[in-house]
């Protein structure tokens, strides 16, 4: 019987990301031993966690999914801007003194960013290049980013927002990301590269919550 070479020289598995196939009907019974990892983007990954905190802090689903597609978008401009990829914003014309000041619009604040919304006739939505965004998109946009990976990820985050009271998750939620976001290149290298995703590491963060 021929031998692998990784059998021969006592090597584990490739150092390619192996993609767990977990299927279950409900993502709250997965079983928390095992440790999967996950080649991922880290817009995705951001996105999923803004709107599971969202939901924390007691946002309904659908306004989550909108208010955490948001955050991830906010968040990649500021990082474009910061890495010269995107143009910084022209300053507005100076105001006619005595002229009215615009409207604020209406916002919510989640992992350090101001998300502007409206109230919507499905409810409130989180605003981006002036419409409201789609959660049954986020929806869709998570579910082909993660694949079957989904509900196992989605589980883990879960546990780790739930660790914490909603007041004190507000004010840490993106420390924790820092803690379990891909790791990438720096700089420009890293502009849209993949990561690694270690759901250990986010679970062993719930557990010291």
């Amino acid at each position: 019987m021929r031998r692998r070479r990784s059998d021969i020289l006592g090597e584990g598995p490739p150092a390619r990301v192996v993609e767990h196939q977990l299927r279950r009907e409900n993502a709250d019974e997965v079983d928390d031993t095992v440790t999967g990892t996950l080649l991922v983007n880290r817009a995705p990954v951001l996105t999923l966690w803004a709107s599971i905190v969202a939901e924390r802090l007691g946002h309904p689903r659908a306004t989550a999914l909108t208010l955490g597609k948001a955050v991830a978008g906010l968040n990649a401009q500021a990082k474009g801007r910061r890495l010269g990829i995107y143009e910084e914003p022209p300053k507005e014309a100076a105001k006619e003194k005595g002229a009215p000041a615009a409207p604020h619009p209406a916002s919510i604040s989640l992992l350090g960013r101001e998300v502007p919304v409206k109230a919507t006739a499905a409810g409130v939505r989180a605003i981006a290049k002036g419409k409201p965004e789609d959660p049954a998109a986020v929806e869709r946009y998570l579910t082909q980013k993660f694949g079957a990976s989904l509900a196992e990820v989605e589980a883990a985050m879960r546990a780790l927002a739930k660790a914490y009271p909603p007041k004190r998750l507000a004010v840490i939620g993106f420390d924790l990301y820092e803690q379990f976001r891909p790791a990438i290149p720096e700089g420009v290298r890293g502009w849209g590269a993949k990561g690694a995703l270690h759901l250990g590491t986010i679970r062993a963060l719930a557990k010291e919550g």
